[in-house]
Formats: C-alpha cells, sequence, structure tokens
C-alpha cells in the first residue's frame, strides 16, 4: 500500500461503515487513478470533498426510522451529554455519581431505555440534593468543589429547581421512548468527545466575576451541534434534528429563566439565548428549504 492509498483510506473512514463495504474500493480506484504520478499527499479540493461528502452520507445514514422517535433520542442524548458535562468536573469529590451519569449516558446512546431510566433517576435525585444543600442517599460534603476543568462549587448557580427540571426533561423523554414501539438505534461514540470540552469552564463568554458565566468551550460545542442539525435536516430533508434542538433549547432556555429569577442576566446571556433560538429555528425550517431552480 502506497503513502497516498494510505491517507486515502484514512480519508474516507469519514464515511459510514455501509457505504465503504458497498462503494469504498471502487472510489478508491478513481481517486489513485486521477492522481498525479509520484503524489504523496491528497490535493486539498479532494480532501474537502471527502470529508463534506463523508458528513452528508453520515447524517442521511442516521435518518432512517421513525424521525419523532429519533429526534427525541437526539435531544435526550444532548441533555444527559450536558447533565454529565455538568458534573464531570467533580469526578475526584463525587466519583460513583459521575461514573452513575456516564453509564446513564452510555444506556442512553446504545439506545438501552429500560436501563438509562433508573441511572437517571438515582442521579437526578442525588443532583437535585447536592444543589439543595440536602442529605440524600449517601453523605456528601457541600459545597462539591471541582478536581479538574472548572473552578467553581457544583451548581453555584443552579437552584434545586432548574437542576431537577433538567433531569426530569430526560426522564419523561425517556419514558415516552419506552412506550413506542420499535427499537432505538445505537448512537456514535464521537458523543464522548464533546462531554469534556463542554464541561471546561473558561474562557469565558462573560465577565469572570458573573454569578452565572458560560465557556467559550460549552458554546463552541452547542453552536457545532446545532449547525450539523441545520445541515441534517436540509440534507436528509428530516425533521429528527429539529426536535432534538428544540428540547435542548428548551432545557437551556429553563435554566436561564431559572437563574434570572435568582442572579439576574445580562445582555451577553440573552445574546448566548438568541444565537442558541436562531440555529434552532434554523433547523426547524432546514428539512423544508428547497433549492431554486437555475
Amino acid at each position: 500500500m502506497t503513502v497516498l492509498e494510505r491517507r486515502y483510506r484514512r480519508l474516507l473512514l469519514a464515511y459510514p461503515r455501509a457505504y465503504r463495504r458497498a462503494h469504498g474500493d471502487e472510489l478508491l480506484d478513481v481517486l489513485l487513478e486521477s492522481a498525479e504520478p509520484d503524489r504523496r499527499v491528497p490535493e486539498g479540493r479532494e480532501v474537502l470533498g471527502l470529508l463534506t461528502g463523508g458528513l452528508r452520507s453520515r447524517l442521511i445514514h442516521q435518518a432512517t426510522g421513525s424521525p419523532w422517535t429519533g429526534g427525541l433520542h437526539l435531544g435526550i442524548a444532548a441533555l444527559a451529554a450536558a447533565n454529565l458535562a455538568a458534573v464531570l468536573p467533580y469526578l475526584g469529590s463525587i466519583p460513583w455519581w459521575v461514573a452513575m451519569s456516564a453509564l446513564a449516558l452510555l444506556a442512553i446512546l446504545r439506545g438501552w431505555i429500560l436501563a438509562a431510566l433508573p441511572l437517571t433517576l438515582a442521579v437526578g435525585v442525588k443532583a437535585v440534593a447536592i444543589a439543595g444543600g440536602w442529605r440524600v442517599l449517601d453523605v456528601t460534603l457541600i459545597p462539591v468543589y471541582p478536581s479538574l476543568l472548572a473552578d467553581r462549587p457544583l451548581f453555584s448557580h443552579d437552584g434545586p429547581l432548574v437542576v431537577a427540571a433538567l433531569y426530569a426533561l430526560v426522564l419523561v423523554g425517556l419514558l415516552v421512548l419506552a412506550t413506542r414501539p420499535g427499537q432505538v438505534r445505537a448512537r456514535s461514540w464521537w458523543w464522548w468527545a464533546a462531554v469534556p470540552v463542554a464541561a471546561w469552564a473558561g474562557p469565558r463568554w462573560m465577565a469572570d466575576d458573573a454569578l452565572f458565566s458560560i465557556s467559550l468551550s460549552r458554546m463552541a460545542v452547542e453552536f457545532a451541534a446545532l449547525t450539523v442539525a441545520v445541515a441534517g435536516g436540509y440534507l436528509a430533508r428530516d425533521p429528527r434534528w429539529a426536535i432534538a434542538s428544540v428540547a435542548y433549547l428548551a432545557a437551556v432556555s429553563g435554566e436561564l429563566a431559572g437563574d434570572a429569577i435568582d442572579l439576574g442576566l445580562t445582555r451577553q446571556h440573552l445574546a448566548y439565548w438568541g444565537l442558541l433560538g436562531v440555529l434552532t429555528a434554523a433547523a426547524c425550517f432546514a428539512p423544508y428549504w428547497r433549492r431554486h431552480p437555475d
């Protein structure tokens, strides 16, 4: 295998496995035959074309089954990932609860709905207890200080009602999925890569002295995910990404509303919410956009 062929094969990993099995060798032969002699690095336009083509194929490949079930599952997965990101910096202080939150996310991503329900309920009850300063299930020293990625105590700006609402949305969604016929498909392992990035506390979009500040890393993950939702809806003509986006925006809106009562919000908070709203609206309209004929 030449160096160029090896690099082409790496780029073809952008495509789903089923597509690579069916068309990978044919596509690789075309790329090698059209390459200049002694070339060792793919051309820039080929790299861009393969990556965008792979993303398009993966998005279209995801648009199978019921859009409502798939969209609800995606939204629940996003909320569960956000809940894990919120507690991940406190791994050294509450390791068992962080591990249980990770198991809940794993069960959701693999489509094990019945297994995810008790795990999410247990973690949610403990999270609400920590936010409220109550002793539930075990003894936990409050405030819970971070051991990595963050610099503020756990739920320092979220009250118990806000935390309860975030976990209740996941639980209600899981209950709905449990009553729907058909198997929920497993999700990509790439979801795990977003969790530590979203958990990192800095640099911040708001001032460092703000009681409720949002990190730029979390915003980057959210905006990237919503941009993919817009692309998925447009390319696959499927509303499942819009449903997931609306569910996530509802959770963020509830969090901001609860913090506005206790802490007050700045123009930066409103701008953040507005950007999420614009991308969510775009995801809702994307499946129905049509190209005008030339």
